[in-house]
């Protein structure tokens, strides 16, 4: 009995220190040597997005090369994060990944690789561009129509970061002149519309100081609620497109009624409402629909761009604070521009996203890939993390076992985020000629049963022109 005892403790101990070992090595600790000498942060509060651009200058202080440091965002900002990119000073990308920190649960860091090491007593400029959503609010939350719309930001004066910040400076864009209130922490300028502060020196790591700016921003405060993208493959040469939107007004809400004359009238009136907005779809985009509930929207205007085919989309009405709007939009490509193969291995190559409207956000996106029936050795290569849902079958005409459909969702989506996926399978070319045969089949079938039915007398008794012979 002894003996299976010690046995169960020792490997119970042995799964703990595997564990442990596991969890350590998921996690990333804050050097010392680091430091960073300089920063100029932009924060750009112009639309409903908080998009930061950081020009950071990393300075190792130790005696060995740093190939990796940390990004971190306060406990306050942590969940309206969105995106986060790092370049280096050639503008190419670096590999960003999510990690912890022991000790600092409330805080969200990132691990930035450099793809070559800063050598010790040396600097590297890295540039990073964040963007938060949901971080400005209206500010007061219900105007009437004709009242300009308020919001309030708050945020970090200072470069949020684990290590020693020697010099740092930050510009804050509104694009308007109309300040109701700021934080005033000298030293600072307001200038047309941009606030700039500091240079502040030698900041502590994980400072933090509110900063505070009250003001007008008309911008289109739109907010996708909902998109599902659906995407139909076909080999015979068109891929299909259809897009189902829930959109919704997320700024002040309107307060009293509503006046369509006075907003038909008067083309100030409504400032903070959303009349119409663009987007885009690819070059090759044709067969073009947009429709709601109720039908067609024929308010809607199409341009054919060198590049890309711009929708004027106009609702059936404005939307204000509060309200909503569903449609859906479709349209077709052709496959030759998407779908690349070699024999029997496919890949096909589209976006995630589209652009919706310009600083969109949105809130869920579901994508949906319909594969022609047959497919097998399927594989998915996303540009950045998703929530993969389960595989599920689609069927529609001449379809025997139905064809599989590939099925993902990400949330809190920003135009950052309109990049690649590719999706490699493999297709047996014979299999096109299963849908042909099925309609040659059945017409065989049906004007056989046409000559049985016509060759053949299906009388009880013969007639009597047959009994007079």
């Amino acid at each position: 009995m002894l003996p299976a005892m010690a046995k169960v403790q020792f490997c119970f101990i042995f799964l703990i220190y595997v564990l442990i070992k596991c969890e350590s090595a998921a996690v990333d600790t804050i050097s010392n040597e680091i430091k960073i000498k300089n920063v100029d942060r932009t924060i750009d509060i112009s639309s409903q997005l908080v998009k930061i651009s950081s020009k950071i200058t990393v300075e190792n202080n130790g005696k060995s090369p740093v190939k990796q440091f940390l990004l971190a965002v306060e406990g306050a900002a942590k969940n309206n994060v969105a995106f986060i990119g790092a370049k280096d000073s050639n503008n190419k990308d670096l590999r960003i990944t999510e990690t912890s920190v022991k000790g600092y649960d409330n805080v969200k860091f990132w691990r930035v690789d450099l793809k070559e090491g800063v050598n010790a007593g040396s600097t590297a400029v890295i540039s990073c561009e964040s963007v938060f959503t949901k971080a400005i609010l209206p500010y007061p939350t219900a105007i009437t129509q004709a009242e300009d719309q308020l919001v309030k930001y708050n945020g970090n004066l200072h470069f949020f970061s684990p290590y020693t910040v020697a010099s740092q400076k930050t510009n804050v864009v509104l694009n308007t002149k109309s300040v109701e209130s700021f934080t005033k922490v000298k030293p600072f300028l307001q200038q047309d519309g941009t606030i700039v502060y500091g240079p502040f020196t030698n900041t502590a790591p994980f400072t933090e100081k509110e900063l505070s700016i009250h003001y007008k921003n008309n911008s289109p405060f739109l907010t996708v609620s909902r998109i599902e993208r659906l995407i139909e493959v076909s080999h015979w040469g068109n891929i299909a497109v259809e897009e189902v939107v829930e959109i919704d007004h997320t700024g002040a809400q309107l307060k009293g009624p509503f006046s369509r004359y006075d907003y038909q009238q008067d083309q100030h009136s409504g400032p903070a409402s959303v009349r119409n907005y663009k987007t885009l779809l690819p070059a090759s985009a044709s067969d073009v629909y947009y429709r709601d509930t109720n039908g067609n929207i024929s308010t809607s205007n199409m341009k054919i761009k060198k590049d890309s085919v711009e929708l004027d989309l106009r609702p059936r009405y404005p939307l204000f604070g509060g309200w909503r709007s569903h449609y859906t939009l479709g349209y077709n490509v052709p496959s030759y521009e998407y779908l690349f193969h070699q024999d029997n291995e496919y890949l096909l190559k589209m976006r995630v996203i589209d652009h919706i409207f310009d600083d969109m956000q949105v809130d869920e996106v579901v994508t949906k890939i319909i594969l022609p029936e047959g497919t097998t050795n399927i594989k998915l290569i996303l540009p950045y993390p998703v929530t993969r849902l389960p595989d599920s079958l689609h069927y529609t005409y001449l379809d025997t076992k139905g064809r599989p459909v590939i099925s993902f969702t990400k949330k809190n989506v920003v135009e950052n985020h309109i990049q690649d996926f590719q999706l490699r399978y493999t297709f047996p070319r014979l299999l096109m000629l299963q849908e042909p045969l099925l309609v040659v089949g059945f017409l065989y079938m049906l004007f056989l049963c046409v000559i049985i039915y016509v060759r053949l007398d299906f009388s009880i008794h013969k007639s009597e022109h047959a009994h007079k012979d």
